[in-house]
């Protein structure tokens, strides 16, 4: 960990203990080499197997209110934020940028649970772990995705990835027969709150396809997936895609009707031109009738 001031005091005033010294010390002939936060948006994050953290430097604990102050630039708090993130959608993005801006200088590690692990706990995914792990490498507040990240976090997991902080909303998570999964995590002081984005979740967006499965069921059957493919029995096919032949129908119809009415509007209007200039024309022939063969007339 970063020494915070060059002399006795930490920036926080609080007195530094003859073993933070000697870090100090230590600290002065080693340089940090930790992985610097993403600059550029034009390449996905890497994993942590590919770029994992081997600097030498004393990894000194901080405190949340130190961390706060920031910390020099070669050597970023390192936040770690897990999940599963099924179906990966705006709530998921939310956390992590939360999690990527709680201190000034911060590097967001990602850790994604694998199926076996997932399925175990928590239940079948939409998404395999394949596709998981790569829709967080293209979040832009993503530093460094761990793959197959533990369901409960150890210290020899924190220590191997040089963890300062563990984000997460507050919500007790009970799991794996733990009430709460990051107790020690709280207890240790590593622990970060963050918010949850109401109205969006992976289980409210399996409910709304739940719900709607026939229309669902119906469009891509339109689109020209198979019914095999869509675990659609035959009389279902047949009934989804009669219904879609009726809705066809249904828009002809509605089409010709449209049509028609446009059709009429303008035969009534041309009628009326007609029926005004047969009008005209009735009365220059009565004129010319009466003037010819009139009392007055020759």
């Amino acid at each position: 960990m970063p020494v915070l001031a060059a002399d006795a005091e930490s920036e926080t005033g609080i007195p530094k203990s003859p073993s933070q010294a000697r870090c100090s010390q230590a600290m002065e002939e080693l340089e940090h080499t930790c992985p610097q936060p993403r600059l550029t948006l034009t390449t996905p994050a890497p994993f942590a197997d590919e770029t994992s953290c081997q600097c030498q430097a004393p990894h000194e604990k901080l405190t949340i209110a130190q961390a706060r102050l920031g910390t020099p630039v070669d050597r970023p708090v390192r936040v770690y934020a897990d999940g599963i993130f099924d179906l990966f959608h705006s709530g998921h993005a939310r956390a992590l940028m939360q999690a990527k801006t709680l201190f000034p200088n911060s590097y967001l590690l990602v850790g994604v649970c694998s199926d076996d692990l997932t399925h175990k706990f928590k239940g079948f995914t939409v998404m395999n772990e394949t596709e998981r792990y790569e829709a967080l490498r293209h979040c832009r507040y993503v530093d460094e995705v761990i793959r197959d990240a533990p369901w409960t976090l150890t210290p020899e997991f924190l220590e191997k990835h040089k963890i300062d902080f563990v984000a997460h909303d507050d919500i007790p998570y009970s799991s794996a027969g733990s009430d709460d999964v990051y107790k020690h995590i709280k207890e240790a002081g590593m622990f970060v709150p963050t918010q949850r984005t109401e109205g969006i979740s992976t289980s409210d967006i399996i409910t709304r396809i739940v719900r709607d499965y026939d229309v669902y069921a119906r469009r891509n059957l339109q689109r020209g997936y198979t019914a095999k493919e869509l675990n659609v029995s035959f009389i279902n096919e047949k009934k989804y895609r009669f219904q879609n032949q009726v809705d066809k129908m249904k828009e002809k119809v509605k089409n010709v009707e449209e049509k028609s009415k446009e059709f009429v509007y303008k035969v009534e209007e041309k009628s009326h031109d007609l029926i005004q200039k047969w009008e005209e024309k009735s009365r220059e022939f009565i004129g010319n009738f009466l003037e010819l063969f009139g009392p007055d007339g020759a």
